[in-house]
């Protein structure tokens, strides 16, 4: 089983050790970690990326109990640095994090999120009604999520039943495995692109301005 550092690190680089190297038919390898800071593709966020002992890591992926790392050439077993592509992990955790922010904004009007895709240029998150729901429009979207943004809550890590909790300030936590700002603040200006509403679920699309 690998150990996800990133559930309660925000560090970009980690020594760790390489259990097994094993050659893929698409040409790259596959590594399994003792430990790891790359958060895997998943719960609607891309995977990150970086590089294992000089090897480029070109995507993790959950594969059971392990964190599946792909590079672009072999990496000899034993104690090897890991360093993950910091601007691209802030993106990804600015997007995720806007999605939870959507989501709270959307349940004041009585939709809850269920399905999200927080990948940059997709944003995208599904809402369900709950039992009343009020007339919703990307402005009202967007001014709810600002708040929330301007508020610069600090971000609470937790655990409930044994899965990870995320959220901000006083905002109602959430069971996730994603990587998230450290408040509000850093997100930036949300964009909402697009509402549609369909049987009984809300669609919104969004994106940052940067």
């Amino acid at each position: 089983m690998t150990l996800k550092r990133y559930f309660t690190s925000d560090q970009l680089t980690l020594t760790t050790r390489v259990l097994r190297c094993e050659p893929q038919d698409d040409g790259r390898f596959r590594l399994i970690l003792s430990e790891t800071l790359f958060h895997p593709q998943g719960g609607g966020q891309p995977s990150d990326r970086g590089t294992l002992a000089g090897a480029a890591m070109l995507q993790a992926l959950q594969e059971g109990d392990d964190v599946a790392h792909y590079t672009d050439r072999p990496v000899e077993p034993g104690e090897v640095e890991l360093v993950v592509d910091g601007e691209l992990r802030e993106l990804h955790s600015r997007y995720h994090s806007a999605g939870h922010l959507i989501a709270y904004a959307g349940e004041s009007f009585g939709w809850r999120g269920y399905k999200a895709n927080h990948r940059p240029g997709e944003g995208r998150i599904v809402f369900t009604a709950l039992d009343q729901t009020q007339p919703v429009t990307a402005e009202a979207l967007m001014q709810r999520a600002a708040a929330l943004v301007a508020g610069n809550y600090p971000r609470v890590l937790g655990e409930e039943a044994g899965k990870r909790m995320v959220s901000w300030g006083e905002l109602t936590p959430y069971a996730c495995g994603g990587t998230h700002v450290l408040s509000t603040g850093e997100i930036g200006d949300i964009v909402i692109g697009k509402v549609k509403e369909k049987k009984g679920e809300l669609t919104v699309q969004y994106s940052l301005s940067h």
